[in-house]
């Protein structure tokens, strides 16, 4: 292992010397941060420190849903939290989204506006019959978009699904490719001068008048400003209402004229699947054990794979042979509220953190406005 006190005078001229922003995290928000901040600053050093030799957290292993607001999840919402405060977290969902396309080109990400679908079993009680009508009216007075959300539960019965009484849709949601999403936004930092190391993790920090100072494996680095971006990795930097929450994904091999195209939401958002290359993507089950899948640590758990395979073989493909490829799991960022947390600690350090599970939708934004603090 090469230590920082080991390198030549090129290497710490390069990589080390004179960094004016370093950003923790080399995920959506971080690398958006460091896109920001650049147009910002055009002359600054700025340099993007990742632990992993990819992105570790969310950002490389969410299911790629550019959505910002199924019916049922809004209204389990509005029953915990103040209405203004539901309808500031959509706003800035849908935002981010935009500024996420200003940044990549929508068909180099694979973008499709497929449309979701929020499914409701058998055994789920219904949203308020006037529901609908309120969503439309919010988001036509927020984004100006009219008849946003519609019942379309006879639609989405011809997917071949079993087990569901209803279906809303919502008609500006989308997908993208994950992936290729993180190495567009790569490359646009290469293009912008910004470095990236990887293999770096901030074990701590410590501030002074004039810099910051970086405590790392490696041995100490210097900026004039630090902005972390680690999500649920960043509550041992900060006293804040964040928490680390594992969500647990699988895929299907591909499946021969598999019926349907789209995104959908199931439970209140706490599951969710998609056609990808004719194989089912699904994820969900974080609210059968909270308590256990708030936790750092990746891997998988048989209560919840099982839930996941059933609601594969019960409901979604009843008739239809299938066999799972593999799965993984991420770690988001969550807390009481689902509004992030962006904010200075002082005039050297700031935090973007706590995406709620929809870092897709709102990094970007979330990025544009840390850079903004500055």
């Amino acid at each position: 292992m090469l230590f920082f006190n080991e390198l030549s005078f090129w290497e710490r001229k390069e990589y080390l010397n004179g960094i004016d922003f370093a950003i923790i995290g080399s995920g959506i928000v971080g690398m958006s941060t460091a896109i920001f901040l650049k147009k910002r600053f055009p002359s600054a050093k700025i340099t993007i420190l990742e632990r992993g030799y990819l992105p570790t957290g969310a950002s490389t292993k969410n299911a790629g849903f550019a959505c910002f607001g199924s019916p049922t999840e809004l209204f389990d919402d509005l029953q915990k939290n103040s209405e203004d405060k539901i309808w500031e977290t959509f706003l800035l969902r849908y935002q981010g989204l935009q500024t996420l396309f200003s940044l990549v080109d929508k068909e180099r990400v694979n973008y499709k506006p497929c449309a979701s679908w929020d499914l409701l079993a058998k055994n789920q009680s219904d949203i308020p019959v006037d529901f609908i009508d309120y969503l439309n009216s919010k988001t036509n007075l927020f984004i100006k978009e009219s008849d946003v959300y519609s019942d379309d539960s006879l639609f989405a019965n011809s997917f071949g699904f079993k087990g569901f009484q209803k279906a809303y849709k919502n008609r500006l949601e989308g997908s993208l490719d994950t992936g290729k999403l993180i190495t567009e936004l790569y490359k646009k930092t290469v293009e912008l001068g910004i470095q990236t190391l990887f293999g770096i993790n901030l074990e701590s920090y410590t501030e002074a008048k004039q810099e910051v100072s970086l405590n790392t494996i490696f041995g100490e680095m210097k900026c004039a400003h630090l902005v972390i971006c680690t999500n649920g990795f960043a509550n041992k930097f900060l006293d804040a209402d964040l928490q680390p929450a594992r969500a647990q994904v699988m895929i299907t091999k591909p499946i021969q004229d598999l019926k349907f195209e789209g995104t959908f939401h199931f439970d209140a958002g706490y599951y969710y699947f998609r056609n990808i290359e004719n194989r089912i993507l699904i994820g969900g089950g974080r609210n059968l054990n909270f308590k256990g899948e708030t936790t750092e640590k990746f891997g998988t758990t048989d209560q919840i794979q099982d839930s996941i395979l059933n609601l594969l073989k019960e409901n979604i493909l009843p008739t239809t042979a299938f066999e799972i490829d593999y799965s993984w799991s991420g770690i988001m960022g969550v807390g009481q509220e689902k509004s992030p947390i962006i904010k200075k600690v002082n005039n050297r350090v700031a935090f973007g953190v706590r995406m709620g599970g929809m870092g897709l939708a709102i990094g970007s934004e979330v990025g544009k406005k840390l850079a903004n603090l500055f």
